[in-house]
């Protein structure tokens, strides 16, 4: 049923996007002085950051601000290919991607680049060549990855029994996060529980926390690559009895700063929250009105400056300023 309402989701959106696209292309964007961007995304439902990210693309990419803008949204790479390829056919000026997945669109780039489309690529990178699009506005996965398994090495667990809650396989993200924690299972320091994708989920987080409690296999940290899967594993805690934060049983580790997620921080119920940004809409509006101007983007890669934060030290200062939502 969730699988059939997303895929739902994403047809009626993607039908509101074509009719848009069409629209465009008969001339209405070019008539009335707007730049016509399809913006490809992952739905605004899949967690606390998405739901920020793509607020904050209808907050820049407006008719005031000189855009006739659509939107399409999957957390399918299959389903964004075919949004991405109708806004090609329908011949908007830009596409703006956060892909689903890193690989696979080397194709649609080239076609959109045949066509005359210029791509910008935001949130998340894809493995194709630098050529095939203009610029990237993107987060270090990677780069928070490292940051957050530095920061529990540090603690100095006298073991490190795992659960790693993993996001939707193959997206940039995933990819990033999981890698410096791989290293460590790899190299025998840490020890690796289950690992799992909970799909951004928390309801599935859930699951596969109970079912390592139900199993009787010891762990005392959950690695989630995202808020949400870190409160569906805490969810699974609590309803054991298990306890989890500062000084207790369970480490718990989340990323993306949602602001409930860091006021589990400061009440010290979480341990550590990894900063994602998700605003990258008025860089890549700079970008496309320099390009209107003449003037190429002076960077192919833009990376969002991000930090990490500990229970210990955080302030309501960090939350207010750092907080996404309310």
């Amino acid at each position: 049923m969730k699988k059939l309402l997303v895929v739902l989701l994403v047809l009626v959106t993607a039908f509101s996007a074509f009719a848009g696209g069409r629209r465009q292309s008969s001339g209405a964007g070019a008539s009335s002085g707007l730049i016509t961007v399809g913006i490809v995304n992952n739905p605004p439902s899949e967690s606390g950051y998405r739901t920020a990210n793509d607020k904050d693309f209808k907050a820049v990419f407006t008719t005031a601000n000189g855009y006739d803008a659509s939107f399409a949204y999957s957390i399918v790479f299959e389903e964004q290919l075919v949004a991405f390829n109708q806004f090609v056919t329908n011949g908007v000026d830009y596409i703006l991607l956060s892909a689903a997945a890193t690989d696979g669109w080397d194709d649609a780039l080239r076609s959109a680049q045949r066509a005359g489309v210029k791509v910008f690529l935001f949130d998340r990178m894809v493995s194709a060549p630098g050529s095939l699009y203009e610029a990237a506005v993107v987060s270090d996965m990677a780069q928070e990855g490292i940051t957050a398994v530095s920061w529990l090495k540090n603690q100095g667990l006298g073991a490190y029994n795992v659960i790693h809650l993993q996001g939707v396989m193959g997206s940039d993200a995933q990819i990033g996060r999981t890698a410096a924690l791989d290293a460590e299972f790899n190299s025998g320091a840490m020890k690796k529980i289950i690992q799992q994708t909970g799909n951004w989920s928390a309801d599935e987080a859930k699951a596969i926390v109970q079912s390592v409690i139900n199993a009787g296999t010891p762990f005392n940290v959950i690695y989630a690559e995202n808020d949400d899967m870190a409160r569906g594993a805490v969810d699974a805690l609590d309803a054991a009895g298990i306890t989890h934060g500062v000084g207790k049983d369970v480490v718990i580790m989340g990323f993306d700063c949602n602001k409930w997620a860091l006021r589990e921080l400061l009440a010290k119920n979480w341990n550590y929250n990894g900063q994602c940004s998700p605003f990258q809409a008025s860089v890549v509006d700079g970008m496309i009105k320099d390009l209107g101007n003449g003037k190429a983007p002076a960077q192919k890669k833009i990376i969002s400056e991000e930090k990490g934060f500990d229970a210990r030290t955080i302030t309501q200062a960090d939350v207010d300023q750092y907080g996404l939502g309310e």
